[in-house]
């Protein structure tokens, strides 16, 4: 285990708290992170004790994504195609329910987070985006994925193709948060939607969860293989290098369609 803890575990009752703990760096995953990641999540999902989880951040931002100076490092692979998707995370199996408390942005692979989760609560200030066109990369933590599984296609298509931001009332309204609450008030929220939860039978809500995800579940493995295959292909090309270089160094990219 790294020495830096970037991610914190806390439990109250039934419910745990997990919390993103790299505020300088926007709370983006580098490799270490996703590793923490995957082992916390194993270790909720083997506690008894724990019936629903709340997802948080520290800091102004709730996820960048992926901390693109650890991908210019080489780090792609452990990132992106470790056990369980980006973050550990994107492509976890559980039996038990997370809640994402949003406040602030949610961006690129933080965004991706967000999807991969069950149930969301945003703060009327909270943004969200896949800017991945704009650095030469695809949203390949499931974003290509599940959005449109989520939102219309043209919708989908839009957020996917032209990297624009937008607002929380915007994600209400398509679907892709349960509320919209004053800013600094999400944690609560999805603290009292949890704690519903969590009063409930536990093999209720373990059963509810496994049907409500069948659907996606059948036909998943298959995206996901298409999904790393074009990921791994655009990741190796120039502009793949030159838009995370560019953002880094706060200039335009030079792109070489290559």
């Amino acid at each position: 285990m790294p020495s830096e803890t970037s991610i914190l575990l806390e439990h109250r009752g039934a419910v745990a708290f997990v919390k993103l703990n790299r505020p300088e760096q926007r709370n983006a995953f580098d490799a270490p992170m996703c590793a923490q990641m995957r082992q916390t999540i194993d270790q909720i999902e083997a506690d008894p004790s724990v019936l629903c989880t709340v997802l948080q951040a520290n800091g102004l931002a709730f996820c960048a994504g992926m901390d693109l100076k650890a991908f210019l490092a080489g780090d792609a692979d452990r990132i992106l195609f470790g056990e369980y998707g980006f973050a550990g995370f994107v492509k976890r199996k559980r039996t038990k329910p997370v809640i994402a408390a949003i406040d602030g942005a949610a961006l690129a692979g933080g965004f991706e987070l967000m999807l991969a989760c069950d149930m969301v609560i945003a703060g009327q200030s909270a943004k969200f985006g896949l800017p991945e066109s704009k650095l030469g990369l695809v949203a390949a933590g499931g974003g290509a994925i599940r959005l449109g599984q989520r939102v219309p296609k043209v919708i989908a298509n839009e957020i996917l193709l032209t990297g624009r931001m937008f607002g929380a009332d915007e994600a209400l309204q398509w679907g892709l948060v349960n509320q919209v609450v004053p800013d600094g008030n999400a944690l609560a929220a999805a603290m009292e939607l949890a704690e519903q939860i969590a009063n409930n039978a536990p093999l209720s809500l373990k059963a509810s969860l496994a049907l409500s995800d069948l659907a996606t579940s059948q036909i998943e493995p298959a995206l996901w293989e298409e999904n790393d295959r074009q990921m791994e292909l655009i990741s190796t090309t120039r502009d793949a290098q030159e838009g995370p270089a560019a953002f880094v160094e706060k200039r335009a990219p030079v792109w070489g369609g290559r």
